[in-house]
């Protein structure tokens, strides 16, 4: 009987929350106002240089993700003057839940209602919000290996891990770029196995000769080819550029 409750509570919140994104479905298809995405910061590992690090973050920290899609969108010559517009919310205490392991169908589907009813339950922020991202940070002396991140586009939600250190910054900035993509439509540009980026739609300057090393990354890739079987992380966004194919994706038509 519980489990029956939990699972119309869940499909509940889900139909709360897909009239929601029907509304930022149409505003992102006409693409003639900024789409407001939220970041919330978590502390991912219970550390207490993530916990410092949270407190230090403020808004204009993200700003560099507005200035960049503000120049992609120039690129591709979509006339709006600001695609998206970050805010940042006050810390939250409670980490999304983990994806299956055994990414089968319905435990892929109950994951996907339980994400999106975390996303209504733990959302404190007052403004509007069209994408939210859930930014997990983790102490690098303790955690220098982080899990995948994610991007979903049925509900716009994001789930990115995140190193808790300036440093980091940069490399932070591309990850969380990456995600909200995916939450707007856009595909990955790298093989699954291997990461290495797909030819040609996964090379920033496929035709360039010599071909190889690249200099950036298709933010859909994720790396720069350095050679047939090497590539790199790009350091920040200024490394990377939205692919004519991620930029019709989604929405950024020619």
């Amino acid at each position: 009987m519980w489990k029956t409750l939990r699972i119309s509570i869940l499909l509940y919140i889900a139909l709360v929350i897909g009239v929601t994104s029907w509304s930022t479905r149409a505003r992102h298809a006409e693409w003639k106002a900024p789409l407001w995405v939220t970041v919330y910061p978590i502390n991912g590992d219970g550390s207490e240089a993530a916990d410092n690090y949270i407190r230090t973050l403020k808004q204009t920290d993200f700003h560099p993700i507005e200035s960049y899609f503000i120049k992609q969108a120039d690129i591709h010559s979509l006339k709006v003057e600001r695609p998206v517009e970050l805010k940042l919310s006050e810390p939250v205490e409670t980490a999304p839940p983990e994806p299956p392991n055994a990414a089968t169908g319905l435990s892929v589907i109950f994951w996907s209602l339980h994400l999106r009813w975390y996303s209504w339950w733990e959302n404190n922020f007052k403004g509007p919000s069209d994408i939210k991202v859930f930014v997990l940070y983790y102490d690098p002396a303790s955690t220098p290996h982080l899990q995948h991140s994610l991007g979903l586009r049925k509900g716009f939600l994001g789930v990115v891990h995140a190193f808790a250190d300036d440093s980091y910054r940069d490399q932070n900035h591309v990850v969380i770029a990456h995600e909200m993509m995916h939450t707007l439509g856009a595909s990955d540009q790298y093989d699954l196995t291997t990461n290495y980026p797909l030819f040609p739609e996964g090379f920033a300057d496929p035709y360039r000769e010599p071909n190889l090393p690249q200099t950036k990354a298709t933010l859909m890739a994720g790396r720069i080819p350095i050679d047939l079987e090497t590539s790199k992380m790009p350091s920040s966004l200024k490394q990377t550029i939205i692919s004519p194919k991620a930029a019709f994706e989604i929405g950024w038509k020619y």
